[in-house]
């Protein structure tokens, strides 16, 4: 079954909202465990809106699964963070440091040298690495040819077509995971995957290995409960 890593940058959010501790972050990350996530996703940008670089070096002295840190790379902040902590994955995304969330996957040619280094750099410190990307064929070669060890496919244009037509909505993504598997890399998406979408990409790419989901997962559990909503989402995994 394709695992199932709830982001938690918006829980963060609605607690620093009004400061303190509410909801406990922490807490709510061993409870998603608990519940049936095989792991937890954090986005920790510049400016510490959401999640703090401090909760990350607290996650993953507390958490049983894999800890999964998305960032620019060329943050030196958040390089010196995860050779640090040094989580199960690191998800390198091409955001700039003021960027609302993310809008787009790298360029794998032209950043092919830069990209090179960095993930050399990660994978010595013995990190998987995972590179966000557009499922475009050229730009799934191109991350072959920067070593690194999977792919996570960037899935809005998927969910913004789903409901029009989900057979040209799922077409760019099965290029994308085949010519993945003919390089021999892994296969991570996310980025609005949701109740209604996501059973249809899982049965359609089984090849996939994480998916990784928050806003849609956060904004389900205050109807469903978190508990509920996490099972919700596993089924359609399944």
């Amino acid at each position: 079954m394709i695992k199932l890593s709830v982001n938690i940058n918006k829980i963060a959010l609605i607690r620093n909202a009004r400061g303190g501790n509410n909801p406990d972050l922490i807490q709510s990350a061993i409870d998603c465990e608990k519940f049936g996530a095989e792991g937890i996703t954090v986005h920790p940008r510049p400016d510490e809106r959401h999640i703090r670089y401090s909760d990350v070096i607290e996650l993953k002295s507390v958490l049983a699964t894999e800890l999964n840190v998305e960032g620019n790379p060329k943050e030196q902040r958040f390089m010196d963070l995860v050779l640090k902590v040094k989580p199960a994955q690191v998800t390198l995304v091409p955001d700039a440091s003021n960027q609302l969330t993310s809008n787009h996957g790298w360029n794998t040619i032209t950043e092919k040298e830069y990209l090179t280094q960095i993930i050399s750099q990660l994978k010595n410190a013995g990190i998987r690495t995972s590179i966000f990307v557009d499922p475009k064929t050229e730009m799934i070669e191109g991350a072959c040819e920067i070593g690194t060890d999977r792919i996570e496919l960037y899935t809005e244009y998927y969910a913004q077509h789903y409901s029009s037509d989900s057979s040209l909505a799922i077409q760019p993504y099965l290029l994308a995971a085949a010519k993945a598997q003919e390089l021999d890399l892994g296969i991570n998406a996310g980025h609005d995957l949701n109740l209604n979408n996501l059973t249809n990409f899982a049965r359609k790419i089984p090849a996939c290995l994480e998916v990784s989901i928050g806003h849609a997962l956060v904004c389900d559990a205050l109807y469903y409960g978190l508990e509920n909503t996490i099972s919700m989402y596993k089924r359609c995994l399944q």
